[in-house]
């Protein structure tokens, strides 16, 4: 739900222009307000799932994100919609990092990899049915009502989750809950803003410049948190962060990575989407459906990651990401043929493989990896971190990305997509070189300890 509520309103936006009358900032608050109250509640949500029981934490998520939904998909006005999504990014923000922490709690060894890789295989699934149902619920429902379906599927779905999740998920008995309830009220208030004040910029910069005068702001703030953190510490309390989980050599370097990976991994499709819908003029149902066999075997991938990832390690990774470099090569020069006419648009479908089956390598296998030395009990705020690293490098590279995009745009579509994909193509690079040094010094910490 968490993933097809951003890809599914990716396809969805020009019919909330046409139903809603909505301007432009309208759209963008649309796409922002949940990315922003999502990636500003994550720490803080991870924080509470290890104190007060992730099952609760996450039931209570999931209550937020469907009622909010609820309102999103009866919004009369634009800023009723727009605010319905931001609640709906609280309640995603909460529940999320409880999975990751439900999953290191209750499995060990090569069976949390299993589940991390069935983790995976649903992020998979999300992807490609994101798109196609958004493209569907849209063409059945037209420009008046489709985009109202596509939020309003969250209500049943939510309903359902909630009750598979008091039924399934097991609960947390008070004797195994944290007796200390420290919240860290003030480190959470000050990360909290300091992610807002990060990510804000790169959201909103295009339309209104002067935002970019947060990003010292989020700096100052970062700064006083790492010092309050300290502090409190020191008095003896228990902060939201326990900072030693940075001396954690492969959690640092995972948290790094995977960073780095979703700067430029996040707009691969949609550079593909702003091609095939702006310069080729096909549909946004074809656009997902282009798309799918890529995503279909992402599903198996991430499921054959869960099963490799303990035998190979961090080399997974790097396999992931080689792979995925050659999708981008591979995709960026079949655009050009297909501007070209010179072949159908179909052929994308193919050159875009390696985009969804080298990412299940990357992305579950790190989890698993990054995660295994936290203590359980730190285990959703360790989540919750990492995600929220992922949430600020998407906007930063999202902004630079499309950025650049648009900027050739008048150069034709095909050749603004090669200069997008060159610098989703560095990141990527990055994020491999970071991956084959953490494998490296993985194989010589495993050797000395032999």
């Amino acid at each position: 739900m968490a993933l097809t509520a951003v890809s599914i309103v990716n396809v969805a936006l020009p019919s909330i222009q046409a139903g809603l009358g909505a301007s432009s900032t309208d759209l963008q608050w649309v796409l922002s307000g949940y990315s922003l109250t999502f990636g500003v509640i994550l720490v803080a949500a991870g924080r509470a799932g290890d104190l007060l029981g992730r099952d609760r934490l996450f039931i209570a998520g999931v209550a937020i994100f469907g009622l909010a939904s609820m309102v999103a998909t009866m919004a009369p006005t634009p800023l009723t919609l727009n605010i319905a999504r931001a609640f709906m990014g609280i309640g995603s923000g909460i529940y999320n990092p409880q999975i990751s922490g439900l999953i290191q709690q209750h499995y060990q060894g090569a069976e949390r990899a299993k589940a991390f890789g069935m983790f995976g295989a649903v992020v998979g699934s999300a992807v490609a049915i994101g798109p196609l149902m958004g493209g569907a619920l849209i063409g059945w429902g037209g420009p008046q009502v489709g985009w109202r379906w596509t939020i309003g599927i969250n209500v049943p779905l939510s309903f359902l989750t909630i009750i598979l999740a008091i039924l399934w998920l097991p609960h947390t008995p008070k004797r195994l809950r944290s007796s200390n309830r420290d919240l860290d009220p003030v480190g959470a208030a000050l990360l909290g803003l300091a992610v807002l004040a990060t990510m804000l910029p790169f959201m909103m910069a295009s339309e209104h410049p002067a935002t970019w005068w947060f990003l010292p702001v989020g700096a100052l703030l970062t700064g006083l948190w790492l010092v309050w953190e300290r502090a409190y510490k020191r008095r003896g309390r228990i902060p939201m962060v326990d900072l030693n989980l940075f001396r954690v050599r492969s959690y640092t370097f995972g948290v790094v990575m995977i960073s780095v990976f979703f700067a430029g991994s996040t707009t691969i499709w949609v550079l593909i989407a702003q091609f095939l819908q702006g310069g080729m003029k096909e549909s946004a149902l074809l656009t997902g459906m282009v798309g799918f066999p890529a995503a279909l075997l992402s599903i198996f991938s991430a499921y054959l990651g869960g099963k490799l990832v303990m035998k190979l390690g961090r080399w997974l990774v790097v396999i992931g990401l080689v792979i995925t470099l050659v999708g981008i090569i591979a995709t960026s020069w079949i655009t050009t043929v297909v501007a070209r006419g010179d072949i159908s648009v179909w052929a994308m479908s193919i050159t875009a493989i390696p985009l969804g089956f080298g990412a299940s390598w990357i992305t579950s296998p790190n989890q698993t990896l990054t995660l295994r030395e936290v203590p359980i009990s730190q285990g959703g705020t360790a989540a919750g971190i990492m995600q929220t690293g992922q949430r600020i490098s998407t906007a930063m590279g999202t902004a630079a990305v499309t950025g650049l995009f648009f900027h050739h745009i008048g150069d034709g579509y095909a050749r603004a997509l090669d200069y997008g994909y060159l610098l989703i193509g560095a990141f990527t690079l990055i994020a491999l070189i970071i991956a084959i040094i953490d494998a490296v010094l993985d194989k010589e910490g495993m050797s000395a300890g032999a």
